[in-house]
C-alpha cells in the first residue's frame, strides 16, 4: 500500500470521530457521557477478542493494559470532563495541541527529530481550530483546561508507544484494537457506575445511535487508526486529529442548519491545509541523494548485495588473458597540474577512466 492510500484510509478515523457530537445530541439519551464511553468500549473490545481469538501473552498483557488506558480508558472520561466543564469551542481548541505533545514525545521515545516544518504545521493546525470553533467571550474552567490537556497528552502518548511497541507477531491490527478497548473498557466501567449511577433506558433511536458508535465509531475507525499508525510516522498519524472538529462543524452545518461564518471558513482552510501538509513525506537530504558512478549507474555508497563489484579500468602493464602485458593506450593529450587543464598527452586514458574500459591500440612504433 502507498503512503497516499495509508493517509487516506488513517484519515476515515477521525472523520468518523468527528461524527460522535451529533450522534450524541440526535440520538442518546443526555447526561450520560461515562456510559456512552463504556459502551463504545467495553462490548466492543469483547466482539473483537471473540472474532479474533487471540489473547495477549507475555509482556503484553501490561503493554495491552497501558496502551488501552492511554488511547481509550483514561482518554474517554478525560475529554468528557472537558467537554463538561469548557464550552465545546474551547474544549476542541485544548484537544487540538495534541499534534505538540505527540511532537515532542516522538522525538523522545522514537528519535523522530523535529523540524521547522512539523512545529510550524502543528501550531497551524491549533490555530485553524481556533478560528473554527472558538468564539467570543468562551469562558476558561481551570480544571477542564487541565483535563482537555491531560486527554491530549494521553492521546499522543498512545499513539507514540503503540508506535514504539508495534504488536506481536502473527498478531493482526484487530486484535490488538481489541485487546485495547477491552482493558479501556474495563477501566471505564467502575467509574461510569460510580459516578452516573445505573444505566440508562434508552429506545430503538438510542440503540442505533450506540450501534453506530460501537461498530463503525469505535471498532472500524480504532482498527484503521491502529492500523495506520503503523504505516505512518507518529506525527504524520496525530496531524489528521484537526479532522474531527472539521468533521464536526460541516455535520453541523449540513445536519443541523449551523450558520458558517467567514472567520471559521478562514479557519477550515488553515486547519485542512495544515493537515496536508502534515503528511508530507520527509525532506530527503544531500546524502541520501543517489550518487552516479564512474559507469553511469546509481549507487548508495556500496555495491548492492549479490552483486559483484565493478571492475576497475585496465591500466598499462596490467596482463592480458594470454599473459601478455596490455599495451600501452596512446598519449596523445597530457594534464598541466599547475593549471588543473589538459593538454596533448592523455585525453584516451582519461576517457578510459571515466568509461571504465580502455580501447586497445598497437603500441608506438620504436626508432632504430
Amino acid at each position: 500500500m502507498n503512503r497516499a492510500a495509508a493517509v487516506a484510509l488513517t484519515a476515515l478515523a477521525p472523520v468518523s470521530w468527528g461524527s460522535t457530537y451529533v450522534v450524541t445530541t440526535e440520538f442518546l439519551p443526555p447526561d450520560r457521557p461515562l456510559f456512552t464511553a463504556l459502551l463504545r468500549a467495553l462490548p466492543t473490545g469483547l466482539l473483537l477478542l471473540a472474532v479474533t481469538r487471540a489473547l495477549p501473552r507475555g509482556a503484553w498483557w501490561w503493554k495491552a493494559a497501558v496502551l488501552g488506558a492511554l488511547n481509550i480508558g483514561a482518554f474517554f472520561p478525560l475529554l468528557f470532563l472537558a467537554a463538561y466543564r469548557l464550552p465545546g469551542g474551547v474544549a476542541a481548541v485544548v484537544a487540538s495541541v495534541g499534534p505538540l505533545f505527540a511532537v515532542g514525545l516522538a522525538a523522545l521515545l522514537l528519535s523522530e527529530r523535529p523540524t521547522v516544518r512539523t512545529l510550524a504545521t502543528a501550531i497551524a493546525a491549533t490555530l485553524g481550530v481556533s478560528l473554527v470553533v472558538l468564539q467570543a467571550g468562551a469562558a476558561f474552567d481551570l480544571v477542564g483546561v487541565i483535563a482537555g490537556l491531560a486527554g491530549a497528552a494521553s492521546m499522543s502518548a498512545g499513539v507514540v508507544l503503540t508506535k514504539r511497541w508495534g504488536r506481536p507477531e502473527g498478531v493482526g491490527p484487530l486484535a490488538m484494537t481489541g485487546w485495547q478497548l477491552t482493558a479501556g473498557g474495563v477501566l471505564i466501567a467502575p467509574l461510569a457506575l460510580l459516578v452516573e449511577g445505573a444505566p440508562p433506558a434508552f429506545d430503538a433511536r438510542g440503540l442505533a445511535g450506540y450501534l453506530y458508535l460501537a461498530l463503525i465509531n469505535t471498532a472500524l475507525a480504532y482498527w484503521l487508526w491502529f492500523r495506520g499508525i503503523e504505516r505512518l510516522s507518529a506525527t504524520s498519524a496525530i496531524l489528521l486529529g484537526p479532522l474531527s472538529p472539521l468533521t464536526a462543524t460541516v455535520i453541523g452545518w449540513a445536519a443541523l442548519g449551523q450558520a458558517l461564518t467567514a472567520v471559521q471558513l478562514m479557519g477550515m482552510t488553515v486547519a485542512f491545509g495544515a493537515t496536508l501538509v502534515g503528511q508530507l513525506g520527509p525532506r530527503r537530504t544531500r546524502a541520501e541523494v543517489p550518487a552516479l558512478d564512474p559507469a553511469g549507474s546509481t549507487t548508495a555508497g556500496s555495491t548492492t548485495a549479490g552483486a559483484p563489484a565493478p571492475a576497475r579500468p585496465a591500466l598499462a602493464g596490467d596482463r592480458s588473458p594470454a599473459g601478455e602485458p596490455e599495451p600501452e593506450p596512446e598519449r596523445a593529450y597530457a594534464s598541466t597540474a599547475s593549471t588543473g587543464t589538459l593538454t596533448k598527452q592523455t585525453a584516451p586514458a582519461v576517457a578510459a577512466a571515466i568509461t571504465g574500459t580502455v580501447a586497445k591500440t598497437s603500441p608506438e612504433p620504436r626508432t632504430p
